[in-house]
């Protein structure tokens, strides 16, 4: 797999999200409240929670933040009622989207997640409509700017901790692993002390797709505006080459 960077995407999610710190850092709660539940409270026995864990530090949660969210969700476990939900569909022009979201409400979440496609002249589609267009993978993201070691090493690490494929761009650098061998990556890259700007599981389009028309970017940009602003939605994938 060729690697195609999504980090000046990444940067300006996180100044979005830098100046909503606190949704983030609730929706990064409710992340760690379910994978508490799911698997207890020791990351090391936990790789949802590791995987949470290294999102939160990502996205600058300090450290006893994350360590209050584990005590109060290990305090608090049989009243954690969210779920996990997905939906899939298309934004103007056929671009495809996939919404996960993480709520104790699914009607309400249902309704304003239609209610975004909506208002951007899109449309929910049924499961598995757009989702076959990509992979599920574990991508991490390091800055150039945070790096200061040899890219040949640093790849060689990547690899030799199960990675599947490591890609330098102009400003940073990108691993893709196999969902299954994420956790052994980025615990080698944690041990290493390697600063990512970003470490999650994600969805990342076969394909992507451009858009010329003005109309459709701005419908486009609604949408995907609008999802940002709902608290329950956990994260958004498309395939728009943007």
């Amino acid at each position: 797999m060729s690697g195609h960077s999504k980090f000046a995407n990444i940067k300006h999610k996180k100044e979005k999200n830098d100046a909503a710190k606190g949704k983030i850092f609730t929706i990064i709660g409710r992340e760690i409240a379910v994978a508490v539940k799911e698997g207890g409270p020791d990351p090391a026995n936990n790789s949802r929670l590791a995987q949470v864990i290294a999102k939160a530090k990502a996205n600058n949660m300090p450290n006893d933040t994350i360590d209050r969210g584990i005590k109060k969700a290990a305090g608090d476990v049989g009243n954690v009622n969210y779920k996990y939900v997905s939906y899939e569909g298309y934004g103007p022009n056929g671009i495809a989207i996939i919404v996960d979201a993480l709520t104790d409400n699914q009607n309400r979440t249902a309704a304003n997640v239609r209610n975004a496609f909506t208002k951007g002249n899109g449309n929910i589609g049924t499961p598995g409509c757009v989702s076959f267009m990509f992979d599920k993978k574990g991508q991490i993201i390091i800055d150039k700017e945070e790096y200061d070691g040899d890219a040949d090493e640093l790849m060689m690490m990547a690899l030799d901790a199960g990675a599947e494929d490591f890609a330098e761009e102009e400003d940073s650098f990108e691993i893709i692993t196999d969902p299954d061998a994420f956790d052994g990556v980025l615990k080698a890259m944690e041990e290493a002390k390697i600063v990512m700007a970003s470490a999650e599981v994600t969805m990342i389009p076969q394909n992507y797709v451009e858009l010329t028309d003005e109309t459709a970017i701005k419908n486009l940009n609604k949408i995907l505006d609008l999802l940002d602003a709902e608290d329950d939605v956990q994260a958004v994938y498309h395939n728009w080459d943007e």
